[in-house]
């Protein structure tokens, strides 16, 4: 995919740091080391973990340019470094890898998440939130209307959740430590928007990209069209215009 886009991606910055900050509430004291925020983004949890562990190195890692751009303006990082999350690896144990909405982008989560937690320095934490909305109609009707309008294109019949249930994420962690996992269900007001279906406008930065991105301007437009009236009969409007948009957020946190 191309870069992302900071601005789109922060238009619905308070709704998406939420779930960082519940997350950052359940990590207790760390060991010495650094505080890795991997696949930081534009950095938008990054005071918070600079204001919770003053005494460590915050370093942020994405492999976004735009994305780390923003996050080292933030002045919270130690430093920022542009790295595949996928194979990245620290020069030291790190005391802390936080990971907010950034995980379900990889794949083979049974390969990766020993990997993570090996890396920890000994009494280290990973951190990780997750969306698990794969099932809601936000993002069920993408996947179905790309296979219906591009069948040359978009063929979903093999796609695999990219995020597990809690259960299985419990057990997969057992063998690595001591884990908490829970699930969350966020229900977001969404505000009007006169351009656009609120839902549309929430997904377009994120879910909605891998789509997108492969669709010529035209085809584009016809896809966002029948999107929206999709979202219409899902997510109706409020009284006052807004809508709500049931979220639901998949966390655990290890401890080694």
């Amino acid at each position: 995919m191309s870069d992302w886009c900071p601005a789109a991606y922060a238009r619905f910055r308070g709704l998406r740091l939420r779930p960082a900050l519940d997350l950052l509430a359940q990590v207790g004291a760390l060991p010495k080391g650094d505080v890795i925020d991997l696949g930081c983004g534009n950095g938008a949890v990054g005071p918070a973990l600079a204001v919770r562990f003053g005494d460590h190195k915050i370093i942020g890692i994405d492999n976004s340019p735009a994305m780390l751009a923003d996050a080292a303006a933030s002045g919270a990082y130690k430093r920022c470094e542009a790295a595949d999350i996928a194979i990245w690896h620290p020069a030291k144990p790190p005391a802390l890898i936080f990971s907010n909405a950034a995980l379900h982008w990889l794949p083979d989560h049974a390969t990766l998440l020993p990997r993570l937690a090996d890396l920890l320095a000994p009494g280290g934490v990973l951190a990780v939130q997750m969306p698990r909305q794969h099932d809601a109609p936000s993002h069920r009707i993408l996947r179905a209307l790309a296979d219906d309008m591009f069948p040359d294109g978009f063929d979903h019949s093999a796609w695999q959740p990219p995020v597990l249930g809690a259960a299985e994420y419990a057990r997969a962690l057992a063998p690595l430590g001591q884990a908490d996992v829970w699930e969350t269900d966020y229900i977001q007001r969404l505000a009007p928007d006169p351009g656009a279906h609120p839902v549309r406008r929430f997904t377009e930065s994120t879910a909605m990209r891998p789509i997108a991105e492969r669709l010529a301007p035209a085809a584009l437009a016809a896809f966002i069209a029948r999107y929206e009236a999709a979202l219409a009969a899902a997510y109706p409007p409020e009284a006052d215009g807004a809508v709500l948009f049931p979220f639901r957020r998949l966390f655990f946190v290890l401890q080694r």
